[in-house]
């Protein structure tokens, strides 16, 4: 287990405290979504109340190393002020001297937000001196920026080599539903996969499929599986390059005890603008020449939705149609209801499912929303997050 707040004495130190701040933004500077910034408040506060100095640090888009105006993290501070009710201080600089001077012009329980890291290519190298200028603003490193673990930069890896570095609360929070998924879940254990790719889950696929009970294949991806076993589906979104492995994955799972389940039926249309009106649900082998499966259908949504009811733990990851559209919404909202509805341990992440939900007022219904997108899919690949092994360890106590 890692290292976290409860481990430390943050009294009168500066922190330096990686946050993921890289929200969506509006055309004139405002912020569209800033969900990403009030999931480390709880981190930010804790550190102002035990009157430690913060530090933010953070990146906003992808500026690829040069200074954009556009991508300032000035508007971020001025938000996070109206979200803390405090004064946040702002850096035009990260590293060098102006950064020096504001980070140890702090007082007890200060905040201070730094300009975006990615304006300095020297970050996503993980520059070792950059890492240096950046640990000398402090005396400890927190990370609370799940979302960026799966990325050895200098703010997330370098940092956390040179500064005593410990786990924020909001990655304490995200290492504790993930690891609850792969190490002890309640059971059964359903696994939902959605989204268009099959070749984007592959990983997430294989390591689940010894644990899960239960796979539950929607979204464009389950074209290819579909075809897989024979069966004809039209215009589809198919990776011809993956039908072997989508064949391979349904020959293993009995052995493995997982039951995997596709569509029975599915929305279909000409292509995923189509109205209302021009969309049906038919059988899976009932797909026209000139018609794509756009969502799941809802024989088949009424199914899986009795089975996240009855369910354990239930992971999601990738929406079961195109949700954009509402004419193929209503698996997705209907199987994410039926999460609220019953008593399982339910964890969603990944960028797109996360809209969804949003947009049809469904976050409420899960236990854990991931903050990640890539390091969340990592993790449940079980690989090794760089920002995460660089954490200390906590130590036990006899």
């Amino acid at each position: 287990m890692k290292a976290g707040l409860d481990d430390v004495n943050p009294e009168g130190k500066r922190v330096l405290v990686r946050v993921d701040f890289n929200v969506p933004l509006l055309g004139e500077g405002g912020i569209r979504d800033d969900a990403r910034m009030r999931a480390s408040l709880p981190t930010i506060q804790e550190l102002r109340s035990r009157s430690a100095r913060v530090i933010l640090a953070t990146h906003l888009g992808r500026p690829k190393g040069k200074s954009v105006e556009a991508l300032s993290t000035k508007p971020l501070a001025t938000h996070l002020a109206e979200l803390l009710g405090v004064e946040v201080g702002w850096c035009s600089e990260c590293v060098g001297p102006v950064a020096q001077e504001a980070a140890l012009g702090l007082a007890d329980g200060g905040v201070l937000l730094l300009e975006n890291l990615r304006f300095h290519p020297e970050e996503e190298a993980n520059d070792p001196g950059f890492a240096a200028q950046l640990a000398s603003l402090a005396e400890l490193y927190v990370n609370d920026a799940f979302g960026t673990a799966h990325r050895a930069h200098a703010s997330t890896d370098g940092v956390a080599h040179i500064l005593p570095a410990y786990a924020g609360r909001l990655m304490e929070r995200e290492l504790a539903a993930l690891s609850g998924i792969l190490e002890s879940p309640a059971r059964p254990l359903v696994a939902i996969m959605g989204g268009s790719k099959l070749s984007t889950k592959l990983g997430v696929i294989d390591h689940l499929l010894p644990r899960v009970q239960q796979l539950l294949l929607g979204g464009g991806m389950s074209a290819t599986f579909l075809v897989a076993e024979g069966v004809s589906v039209g215009r589809s979104l198919v990776e011809p390059d993956f039908v072997a492995k989508a064949a391979e994955i349904l020959g293993r799972a009995p052995s493995l005890g997982a039951e995997v389940y596709l569509p029975t039926d599915v929305v279909v249309a000409a292509s995923p603008e189509s109205p209302a009106a021009g969309a049906r649900s038919c059988p899976v082998g009932e797909v026209g020449g000139e018609e794509m499966i756009l969502d799941v259908g809802p024989a088949t949504a009424r199914r899986w939705s009795e089975m996240v009811r009855r369910a354990g733990t239930v992971v999601w990851n990738g929406p079961l149609g195109v949700y954009e559209n509402p004419a193929f919404a209503g698996a997705t909202s209907q199987v994410a209801a039926a999460i609220g509805e019953g008593s399982a341990v339910s964890v969603t992440g990944g960028g797109d499912l996360q809209a969804a939900l949003e947009s049809m007022g469904l976050v409420s219904k899960f236990t854990h929303v991931s903050t990640g997108g890539g390091a969340t899919l990592e993790f449940l690949e079980g690989r090794e997050l760089p920002g995460v092994a660089a954490l200390r360890e906590r130590v036990a106590v006899p």
